[in-house]
C-alpha cells in the first residue's frame, strides 16, 4: 500500500470550509500525510462548490489545473454531489468522488484508492440526509482568532433559484450540547469569535426540538468563558422572530449584527423567487428590536422577468433602507431549478449593468455611514499585520470575515495591539468600505492562550 502525500483545496462558502477542516482532521488522525503545499502533493483533495455558475467554473478550472500538473484527484462537496458520474467520465485523473453527506468517509476512500492504483470510488449518497451530531476531529485551515461553527446542514426552503436542497438535503440541526462542546474546545485553543453558519441559521432547532431554538443556543454559547464575540450569519426573513432578535440584543457576547439575505423587494419578483414578501417590514422589525444593529443583506438582479420597473423598485428600497453592508449578485441560471426554465431570461450585459448600479448606490450609502464613525471608539479584533505599511488590520463587531469592512489600526506606542486580541480603536479616517484609526487601549484583560494557526487540530461536528 502506498502512502501518497495529500494536498488540499477548499472552494466556496464558510460552510464548505468547515467540511474541509473536518476531512483534514479525520485524515490527520488516521496518519495520512497531508501537505498545504500542492506542489509537494501526489494527490489533491478538492472540496468544490456548485451553488452558482461562477462557482462551478472555478471548481472545474481548479480541477483541470491540478490534473494538468499530474495530480490524482479526490473531488468532494457540491460539484461531486451535483454531477457524480459525469466527473468520473470526463476527468480521468479523478480517483474518487465524495458527496456532501459522505465527508466522514474520506479516510476509507483515501485508503481504498491507495491500496489499488486502478480503483475509482464514488461515495455519493443519492439523498444527502445523513448528519452526525458527534464532535469529529477538525484541522483549522485559516489563521486567526475567529472560527466558523456549522450549526446545521441542508435547507427546507424551496427558493426557485436555489439548488442547495438538491445538493445538501433537508435541514438537519446539531444539538445544543454538541455545538457548545465544540465551541468550548475552539475557545480553549485561542478562538475569540465564533461565527454561526448554516443554510438558514434562524431555522435552527425546529427539526430537533420542534421549535426555533437559536435563542437557547446563543444563551448556551454566551456562557463560555473566554469567548468574546458570537456572530449569526444567514438569517431567513420569516424566521427572524422577535424572540431571536431579542436574544441577539440582550446577550452581551452576541454582536449586534445580522446577515439576512432579502434577495429582492418587488412583490412580483419575490413571488417568482418563492421568497417572503414585505422585506421592508422585516428591516423595520430588526431595527425596532435592536436599535444599534448593523444589517447586512444580499440581493439578486436580473432574475427572469425582472423589468426595469421591478429593478427600480429594488433601487428605491435599498436607498430607503440604508443597509450597513450589502452584496449583490447577477442571477445565475440553473436548469435544475424552476427559475432556470422561466421565460424572460435576461442578458449577462444587462445583469452586469444592474449590479453596477446597485453597487454605485451602496458605495454612496456606505461612505456616509462610515464618515459618521470618525471620532468614535470601537472594538476591533486584530487579524493580520501589513509589514510594508507597518499597520495592523482587523474587523469591528459589525464586520464578518472576507465579506465586510476592514479596520486599519496604528499603534503609536507599539504596546496595545496583539494578534488575535480585541483592542479599543479611535476612528480617525473613513473610506467607503474601510476605516482607519489609532489604538487607544486594550479591551480585555485575559490570560493568553495563543491564537489558532493553520494546521492546528481542533474539533467539529
Amino acid at each position: 500500500m502506498r502512502n501518497p502525500k495529500l494536498g488540499v483545496v477548499s472552494l466556496g462558502c464558510p460552510k464548505n470550509t468547515t467540511d474541509t477542516e473536518v476531512m483534514l482532521g479525520l485524515l490527520k488522525e488516521s496518519g495520512i500525510d497531508v501537505t498545504f503545499d500542492n506542489d509537494e502533493a501526489d494527490m489533491c483533495l478538492v472540496n468544490t462548490c456548485s451553488f452558482i455558475g461562477d462557482a462551478r467554473k472555478e471548481s472545474v478550472r481548479t480541477l483541470v489545473e491540478l490534473a494538468d500538473q499530474g495530480k490524482e484527484l479526490i473531488i468532494a462537496g457540491c460539484l461531486a454531489q451535483h454531477f457524480k458520474e459525469e466527473l468520473l467520465e470526463e476527468i480521468p485523473e479523478a480517483r474518487a468522488l465524495v458527496g456532501t453527506g459522505d465527508i466522514h468517509k474520506i479516510v476509507d476512500v483515501i485508503q481504498a484508492i491507495s491500496q489499488d492504483s486502478k480503483l475509482r470510488v464514488m461515495e455519493v449518497s443519492e439523498i444527502p440526509n445523513d448528519y452526525s451530531d458527534e464532535v469529529l476531529p477538525r484541522m483549522m485551515t485559516g489563521v486567526g482568532a475567529s472560527a466558523y461553527l456549522k450549526i446545521a446542514e441542508g435547507c427546507d426552503h424551496a427558493c426557485s433559484f436555489c439548488i442547495i436542497p438538491m445538493l445538501r438535503g433537508k435541514f438537519r440541526s446539531r444539538s445544543i450540547e454538541s455545538l457548545t462542546k465544540e465551541a468550548r474546545i475552539l475557545v480553549k485553543a485561542g478562538v475569540r469569535e465564533i461565527i454561526l453558519v448554516s443554510q438558514d441559521s434562524t431555522y435552527y432547532g425546529l427539526d430537533l426540538y420542534n421549535r426555533l431554538a437559536l435563542p437557547e443556543l446563543l444563551a448556551s454559547l454566551n456562557e463560555i468563558e473566554g469567548l468574546e464575540w458570537i456572530r449569526v450569519m444567514y438569517a431567513y426573513p420569516t424566521e427572524a422572530t422577535v424572540e431571536i432578535l431579542e436574544a441577539i440584543r440582550d446577550l452581551p457576547k452576541v454582536v449586534k449584527y445580522i446577515d439576512i439575505p432579502l434577495q429582492h423587494s418587488d412583490p412580483a419578483i419575490l413571488k417568482a423567487m418563492a421568497r417572503p414578501l414585505k422585506p421592508e417590514s422585516v428591516v423595520e422589525r430588526i431595527r425596532k428590536t435592536i436599535p444599534d444593529v448593523k444589517i447586512r443583506s444580499t440581493f439578486i438582479v436580473g432574475f427572469p422577468g425582472e423589468t426595469e420597473e421591478n429593478f427600480q423598485h429594488l433601487m428605491r428600497f435599498i436607498e430607503a433602507s440604508r443597509f450597513d453592508r450589502l452584496g449583490v449578485f447577477g442571477y445565475s441560471k440553473q436548469t435544475e431549478v424552476p427559475s432556470g426554465n422561466m421565460p424572460g431570461q435576461i442578458s449577462q450585459k444587462e445583469k452586469n449593468r444592474r449590479r453596477a448600479e446597485v453597487m454605485k448606490l451602496q458605495h454612496g450609502i456606505s461612505s456616509e455611514l462610515n464618515q459618521a464613525m470618525v471620532g468614535k471608539e470601537i472594538d476591533v479584533l486584530i487579524e493580520s499585520y501589513d509589514e510594508k505599511k507597518g499597520i495592523s488590520i482587523g474587523r469591528s463587531q459589525w464586520d464578518a470575515p472576507d465579506i465586510d469592512n476592514l479596520v486599519y489600526v496604528e499603534d503609536a506606542d507599539d504596546s496595545l495591539v496583539d494578534m488575535g486580541e480585541i483592542v479599543r480603536v479611535r476612528i480617525d479616517e473613513a473610506r467607503p468600505y474601510d476605516l482607519y484609526g489609532t489604538a487607544v487601549g486594550s479591551t480585555f484583560d485575559r490570560e493568553s492562550s495563543g491564537s489558532v494557526g493553520a494546521g492546528e487540530a481542533l474539533v467539529r461536528r
